[in-house]
């Protein structure tokens, strides 16, 4: 299971922590949690529907979505 834990605007909470299955379900909780392993550091800025991602395991990525958010998020990914 993977855990992104998020600071920022934009999410539902300032800090939360989005937990992710093996199947792609989701689900989110207000603030940390531990145990946390660390895997990689990002940084996701959210402008109308392109997505800049800066992420410490896989560099730069850019990709559209389907509907329009404001968000600037730092992030940890991890188990």
């Amino acid at each position: 299971m993977k855990k992104y834990t998020e600071i920022g605007i934009g999410n539902t909470w300032f800090i939360r922590t989005e937990f992710e299955d093996d199947t792609g379900l989701e689900r989110e909780i207000k603030g940390f949690t531990k145990p946390f392993v660390l895997q990689s550091i990002y940084l996701r800025i959210w402008l109308g529907r392109k997505v800049i991602i800066i992420d410490s395991k896989e560099g730069l990525k850019i990709t559209t979505k389907d509907r329009k958010k404001l968000k600037i998020l730092i992030g940890l990914l991890g188990l």
